[in-house]
């Protein structure tokens, strides 16, 4: 490992492997992608910046822009890898879900 970004430092590169940290806020249960914007890092103050209070108070239209934001997030960050992509999960089931893809 020489270098460590994040969304905003990766956006435009192309690298030759990319390492990739899939935390609570995007779980797969049963198959099914979940996010939870409440969950993102507190230290990832650019992605839901100033809605944190809105999708507590559930607002759709809030939790849907939120979902697309962290799934975007996720899916620059993998593929930004030409040669591969590695893969760690911090939920257990999400991480057996990608293990499924690798033989």
């Amino acid at each position: 490992v020489s270098e460590i970004g994040c969304i905003y430092t990766c956006q435009g590169l192309e690298l030759d492997y990319v390492g990739v940290i899939i935390g609570p806020d995007f779980v797969i249960r049963d198959g099914i992608v979940q996010t939870d914007a409440l969950k993102i890092s507190k230290h990832d103050k650019q992605s839901i910046w100033g809605g944190k209070q809105v999708i507590k108070a559930k607002n759709p239209e809030a939790l849907k822009k939120a979902d697309r934001i962290i799934k975007n997030i996720y899916r620059t960050l993998m593929t930004r890898g030409l040669k591969g992509c590695y893969l760690y999960c911090v939920d257990e089931e999400t991480n057996d879900y990608f293990k499924k893809f690798v033989p």
